[in-house]
């Protein structure tokens, strides 16, 4: 029941990247996240709703056009935290990011998010094989 809860809070935050209009996002976000939610992003440190709504805005306004967000993943949840991956991709082949997400749940709503974008490259030992 509790990965059903995270996931329903992280489709619904990431529903906000894809909503048919800016109007839409402030509600969306609304019903995902906690009014103090702490984001971590590519930027840094930053509080609330509307720090997270500047966040989504900016992604909807790519320079190559509007994208998609979707959760590419199953929610993988051990305790309070949860962590998933997600693929943003442009219109007409343009640039692709994808990343994988960390977010901690307080009362069914998401409070902490520590976005990882990128993939992370595979170590390579002294023999030259990959871990």
């Amino acid at each position: 029941m509790q990965e059903e809860t995270a996931r329903s809070a992280i489709d619904t935050f990431l529903s906000a990247f894809n909503a048919s209009d800016d109007s839409y996002v402030t509600a969306l976000l609304s019903q995902a996240l906690t009014s103090d939610v702490v984001f971590w992003g590519p930027l840094g440190r930053s509080e609330g709703i509307e720090a997270v709504e500047r966040f989504v805005l900016e992604i909807r306004r790519h320079p190559a056009g509007t994208g998609t967000m979707v959760r590419c993943s199953a929610v993988d949840m051990p305790g309070e935290w949860a962590r998933y991956q997600w693929v943003f991709t442009t219109p007409g082949g343009g640039p692709r990011l994808a990343g994988t997400d960390v977010v901690h749940l307080r009362r069914s709503l998401i409070d902490q998010i520590i976005v990882f974008a990128g993939e992370i490259e595979p170590t390579v030992t002294r023999a030259g094989t990959r871990r």
